[in-house]
């Protein structure tokens, strides 16, 4: 990064805490959840206002995104990663999380040059200091019915394991795949720093039952969630947050929930997510 980008970076983050009025409500009620979004949910993918943007929703955190399309390197960069800490405490909201969801479009599952991106995460994860980071398996890089692509994300993932246990940071499988099909991959890897992230309302959209899956995975193999509706707000669509909450109690989770998605058609993201921000917090209490 040179130094006219730098500045643009400084300058736009200092800008946005100061255009920014905060309407949510930011404190946790209780230190088991803290409530976070995706960057790419609440702006462009890896663009460092959104802890601006997640200052004015009330969210205690965003998870943030390794690189994008326009960039590979992004968060792999030193000083951005310096940049992006600045930005997040300017706001007073954490960094909540790493994920890489370029892999949809380059996979993890043949694409060599991804191997250089997971190894590389982890060293970013900890400059951060979170602990979990996403590994997108969708579009381009679905592991369903792709035995194959399987056995090479295990053998990559038997390799990247060591240096993530090192460092504390846990890679999490986000995917199609049912518990079982995850459970499968864990077990072949046999690493505490591989787990399943999982997305409720993916794993519904499947159907599957996901409150038997949250707890037949359970707190040991589950590293963090995604809230998520496709189309509504949060607690106005397929997934039964109650529910949800009561299997997450059941079996001791603690730790992030992230949102996603859940912007109705017509309806403003910022406006959406104000709300979403109100009814999980009332629900996650």
């Amino acid at each position: 990064m040179n130094r006219r980008d730098a500045l643009r970076y400084s300058l736009g983050a200092g800008l946005s805490a100061l255009t920014y009025p905060t309407f949510g409500q930011t404190k946790v009620a209780n230190n088991r959840f803290r409530i976070g979004a995706c960057d790419w949910s609440i702006g462009p993918a890896g663009d460092i206002k959104s802890f601006a943007i997640a200052k004015q929703i009330g969210l205690d955190g965003v998870q943030v995104s390794l690189n994008t399309a326009s960039d590979h390197e992004h968060l792999r960069k030193p000083e951005l990663q310096r940049l992006m800490k600045e930005a997040a405490q300017q706001a007073g909201v954490q960094i909540g999380g790493l994920a890489i969801g370029m892999l949809n479009q380059i996979p993890y599952k043949s694409d060599p040059r991804t191997e250089a991106w997971v190894q590389d995460s982890v060293d970013v994860a900890k400059a951060l200091g979170v602990k979990n980071i996403l590994l997108a398996f969708f579009s381009n890089n679905d592991l369903k019915n792709d035995p194959k692509g399987t056995q090479i994300v295990i053998e990559r993932l038997k390799a990247v394991a060591p240096k993530a246990e090192k460092a504390g940071v846990v890679l999490g499988i986000e995917s199609w795949l049912s518990a079982p099909e995850h459970l499968a991959i864990l077990d072949a890897v046999g690493s505490p720093a591989v787990k399943v992230y999982y997305d409720v309302c993916n794993s519904s959209d499947m159907g599957y039952d996901i409150f038997s899956e949250i707890r037949t995975l359970g707190k040991d193999r589950i590293c963090e969630v995604h809230l998520k509706e496709n189309g509504y707000l949060i607690g106005q669509g397929k997934v039964n947050l109650p529910k949800v909450k009561q299997a997450l109690d059941d079996i001791g989770y603690a730790g992030w929930l992230h949102l996603e998605g859940a912007v109705p058609k017509g309806k403003p993201m910022l406006e959406s997510y104000i709300e979403n921000n109100r009814t999980v917090r009332s629900l996650f209490a």
